[in-house]
């Protein structure tokens, strides 16, 4: 039977895992944060860091006990047999034409600012960063992983540039009120900041590409996520001290903004392509990710099928290229319908929050002892969060139904007499 090379390594893990945090989110959520929030965003940062802790532990819990291709999905059939496996696969696969052209187009933005004209239109620069998915992802993960940690020091430059430059000292990473003052305010601004940390369900996918997942693949999750955390958290303190937050347009170019303040007009390249390498990160781990996924779903159900073929390098070449093709076609149709981006990011969001759900309520079932009662924690952290999404739950719980009740019931077991002479 195929099957996927072992070549992450620890580093690579945690390179992966901090960037594929990181991503998108750095460039706008501190900063609609702190338009929700003010100095109170830094309180949120905190109870943030501290809710999603037992998410990620718990991940890395159900990671190492089972390492697959299949991530999440996985998880939960264990816990809940194969068919709601499919429907959570399936659920996860439906992300390629909502989330992912959607954060292709934040990094097509960026890529059209070091772009010649004939290629700095928005088609011709997201079909482009399609392409670099395809040559990256069939590079393999061992490559794929160098990448993504170089891209992680750079994000971490970037961060300690504007920190060192902007003047900072420790009581600007303080906050200076207590939380109670704006309580509503800070739970607006955590239920925003929540996006920050999706992505752990993504990275549930590369377990079984670990050279040692029982020992690495745990360390890289938490080890990642405080390390992008503590690059949030940082940053954001910059975007308050300078205040670079407070209406749509500053929103969402804070980064920018920032750089022409400390730095000059001249920094605005270096922005660019830090930006474009910052979502690039996220996108490439979530292309690994479903391709790995309709892998592994090809591999258990339809083994001798292409899908469940891979190169000499490890990579599921047919899965990677459907994933490619989709991706391609979603990017063109959402520039000519003229859909807002945001409509994209919130109806995958909703997905991500289902997922993240059953992930920890499989975990419950599957874990024993302290981890169980940390897996109770993190599920009814998830809870909450569905809750604050309110209405964009809706895409997500529709097609779940939808998979749920199109996928055929299991057969009943036959039971059998024994009949003596």
């Amino acid at each position: 039977m195929a099957e996927l090379k072992k070549e992450i390594t620890l580093i690579g893990g945690i390179g992966q895992m901090s960037t594929t945090l990181l991503g998108t989110g750095l460039f706008m959520v501190p900063a609609i944060a702190a338009s929700i929030a003010g100095e109170q965003m830094l309180w949120a940062w905190w109870i943030l860091l501290l809710a999603i802790c037992p998410i990620a532990i718990t991940f890395a819990l159900l990671g190492k006990r089972y390492p697959n291709a299949g991530g999440a999905s996985y998880f939960v059939r264990h816990a809940f047999g194969p068919r709601l496996e499919k429907a959570i696969a399936l659920l996860f696969i439906s992300v390629i034409p909502v989330g992912v052209p959607a954060a292709i187009a934040i990094a097509g933005g960026f890529a059209q600012q070091f772009l010649p004209d004939f290629l700095a239109t928005p088609i011709m620069a997201q079909l482009l960063v399609v392409l670099l998915l395809m040559i990256v992802n069939f590079s393999g993960s061992k490559s794929s992983s160098r990448l993504q940690t170089f891209i992680a020091l750079g994000i971490l430059a970037l961060v300690g540039s504007f920190f060192w430059m902007g003047d900072m000292n420790v009581q600007d990473t303080l906050p200076h009120s207590p939380p109670t003052e704006r309580f509503l305010s800070i739970g607006q601004a955590i239920a925003v900041m929540f996006w920050c940390f999706v992505g752990i369900e993504a990275f549930a996918h590369m377990g079984e590409e670990f050279k040692n997942p029982e020992r690495d693949y745990p360390i890289a999750i938490v080890i990642g996520c405080i390390l992008a955390g503590a690059i949030y958290y940082l940053f954001s303190t910059v975007v308050l001290k300078h205040h670079a937050y407070g209406t749509q347009e500053l929103n969402t170019t804070s980064v920018p903004y920032l750089a022409d303040l400390l730095f000059g007009p001249k920094a605005r390249w270096i922005i660019s392509v830090t930006g474009f390498l910052a979502c690039f990160a996220t996108i490439n781990l979530y292309t690994q990710s479903l391709a790995r996924m309709l892998w592994s779903l090809a591999r258990e159900y339809r083994p001798t099928s292409p899908a469940a073929r891979v190169t000499v390098n490890g990579v599921p070449s047919v899965a990677t290229l459907i994933v490619g093709v989709i991706l391609a076609v979603s990017c063109v149709f959402g520039e000519l319908s003229g859909i807002d981006i945001e409509v994209f990011l919130t109806l995958a969001n909703g997905i991500f929050v289902v997922i993240y759900l059953f992930a920890m309520w499989s975990a419950v079932r599957l874990l024993t002892g302290w981890r169980k009662h940390l897996a109770i924690v993190s599920l009814c952290l998830c809870l909450l969060v569905l809750v604050s999404i309110g209405i964009a739950m809706l895409y997500a719980v529709t097609m779940l139904l939808l998979f749920w009740w199109l996928l055929p019931k299991p057969a009943p077991l036959r039971s059998t007499s024994l009949r003596t002479k």
